[in-house]
């Protein structure tokens, strides 16, 4: 079967708690020792500075979640476990990648344009408090994985956007300096459960409603007995629709386990004793890892030499291939030159091309790209692929005289005579 290379990056800003646990780690973990897939994991720890000034934290994060995935099972000879700060050839390749990408590709990222709007509808100016690094997060991301042509990324549907940006970011550069990288494509885990919280909503460290993996076992006890349930007294039926306790329970238990609770809500069960039995339930899964994710705790250099040994197998892979990247543009020995033709053109001839796709909304849109891969027009959201097909077919037909009347479709133009060259290549009028 051929091989699948499949890549997962966690952030170290926190600890890993149950909804990490099930949504990312368990499932990872899993995939990690299927034959045909190459797996790649990696501590991302440059992200971390992004949203988190406090080095010590990133330091400690970093540990806990490396020690948490080898004590879930992560095998570090089978799959390729490392530190991204380990990896110098990743901030280079983000400069590369940078000067091959649109600003306006990085105004649309979700995360940037959250900020923006935050700002706008406090009166404050629309970049306050915004750093260069949330800016550039999706061309960090994309270096992380087109540094390894990762066929696979999974991502939650939040995510998706930034393997779209990617894929924009390898065909600018392949137009540009020829195919070198390979177009990632996003892998949705729909069945992955998204655990509840303490109190109810998502568990999330910004609601401060987490359970820690690994915390002792009667802390683990005192958390989930605190877990918010109604007021219905022992003996009166309860729902598991909505139940915080029952769907905790449901992503440990298997099927005749969560039967069994079912019935016992039905019949009336105790809220204390429900909470026992989720206790028990999450323990018995949790209790061998805890032990090992504890002696990993207790030896640090450990889990370094392991994250090191990755760097070296990790690196075995980008040196090579980030010099062949040097090459492609240019950073080059001078020596070399002499058996080259200076006045070469690099790369390959391409034109003007639209691009249509779907988002991770639902909703469809295209692009307009001009030879090397930048993006010239960038359109709204339509409710069918036949909409954009449509609009895009006027663009091809009218060219700029199709602008005024498609304005509103429109999100985003870049320069007005760059776009009509590139229509132009469609109609087959002449341009400016």
């Amino acid at each position: 079967m051929k091989t699948l290379r499949v890549l997962t990056g966690i952030t170290t800003s926190g600890t890993p708690h149950l909804g990490n646990y099930v949504g990312a780690i368990r499932p990872t973990v899993r995939a990690s020792r299927l034959a045909h897939v190459d797996s790649f994991y990696f501590l991302a720890d440059y992200h971390a500075l992004i949203k988190v000034g406090e080095p010590a934290r990133v330091q400690r994060s970093t540990l806990e979640i490396a020690a948490t995935w080898l004590a879930c099972g992560l095998d570090p000879d089978k799959v390729t476990f490392y530190r991204q700060s380990d990896i110098p050839e990743i901030p280079e390749l983000t400069w590369l990648l940078t000067c091959v990408t649109g600003k306006g590709l990085l105004n649309r990222a979700h995360a940037y344009k959250a900020s923006v709007d935050k700002n706008t509808a406090a009166g404050a100016e629309p970049d306050d408090g915004v750093t260069a690094g949330l800016f550039m997060y999706p061309v960090l991301m994309a270096a992380d994985i087109l540094m390894f042509n990762a066929h696979k990324v999974p991502v939650g549907r939040d995510q998706v956007q930034h393997i779209e940006m990617a894929r924009d970011m390898a065909s600018s550069f392949n137009h540009l300096y020829g195919e070198h990288f390979t177009l990632p494509e996003a892998e949705i885990e729909a069945h992955v459960a998204t655990l509840p919280g303490l109190d109810g909503r998502k568990m999330s460290k910004s609601y401060d409603n987490t359970i820690p993996l690994f915390v002792p076992r009667e802390q683990l006890r005192k958390l989930i007995m605190g877990i918010l349930t109604d007021s219905r007294v022992p003996g009166e039926p309860k729902d598991t629709e909505g139940s915080a306790l029952f769907q905790l329970f449901q992503a440990f238990a298997s099927e005749t386990e969560t039967a069994e609770l079912a019935k016992a809500f039905a019949d009336g069960i105790a809220w204390r004793e429900a909470k026992e039995r989720l206790f028990e339930r999450l323990d018995q899964e949790i209790a061998p890892m805890r032990v090992v994710y504890d002696e990993l705790m207790r030896d640090p250099a450990r889990i370094e030499r392991t994250l090191k040994a990755g760097a070296e197998k990790a690196r075995a892979i980008a040196t090579p291939f980030t010099a062949r990247l040097r090459h492609a543009v240019g950073l080059r020995a001078l020596d070399s030159v002499q058996g080259d033709n200076p006045t070469a053109k690099v790369g390959k001839a391409s034109a003007p091309s639209f691009k249509q796709y779907r988002e991770s909304d639902g909703q469809f849109r295209f692009k307009l790209l001009d030879a090397r891969g930048h993006l010239l027009l960038q359109s709204a959201g339509f409710s069918s692929p036949r909409e954009a097909a449509q609009a895009i077919g006027r663009l091809q037909k009218e060219g700029v005289d199709a602008l005024p009347a498609l304005g509103h479709l429109l999100e985003e133009q870049a320069d007005a005579q760059a776009v009509a060259s590139a229509l132009s290549h469609f109609t087959g009028q002449a341009g400016p």
